[in-house]
């Protein structure tokens, strides 16, 4: 400090420069996880990871035919899932109500379109006819609340809904 000059005057300076680099650390903190986490993409806990709507072979409405249309659910957590109430919609209004099932964690179940009895991974609409259109379609998942949880789509969406 040179003689004569005030105290006041350094003091604020050493003060001003400390706010400023503490605000640039704060700022490099605050950045680096939001880069990371937008590099990678988001993916739901509970979602619809594949689906078969054109059971291969004729379409001659046998339960064979039926049973080899299908929607799976996964469970990307660790942590079982209790998808009772859960449904699974197509366009037209047909819907599935999952019935006293929980998904386990990291787990997948397959929800066919005929009859069939209900095991851990592959559970039945008792349909006799199909589901999903070959075309165009949108399978919802929605929650026990009715909250949309995913869909998956594929040719010219009709509706768009969700």
């Amino acid at each position: 400090m040179k003689q004569g000059e005030p105290v006041s005057k350094n003091i604020t300076a050493r003060r001003l420069t400390a706010a400023v680099l503490t605000a640039g650390a704060l700022t490099a903190v605050l950045t680096v996880p939001t880069s990371a986490a937008e590099a990678r993409p988001h993916r739901p806990n509970v979602q619809i990871s594949d689906v078969q709507y054109d059971s291969p072979g004729r379409d001659d409405r046998s339960n064979r035919s039926l049973n080899r249309e299908w929607v799976e659910i996964t469970n990307n957590s660790r942590h079982a899932v209790n998808l009772d109430g859960w449904t699974l919609r197509d366009e037209d209004g047909h819907r599935y109500t999952f019935d006293d099932y929980r998904l386990r964690g990291r787990s997948t179940v397959r929800v066919h379109t005929g009859i069939g009895r209900d095991t851990r991974s592959d559970v039945y609409q008792d349909r006799r006819h199909y589901v999903w259109d070959n075309r165009s379609d949108t399978a919802t998942l929605r929650d026990d609340r009715g909250r949309f949880v995913d869909s998956d789509s594929w040719g010219q969406r009709r509706g768009g809904r969700r």
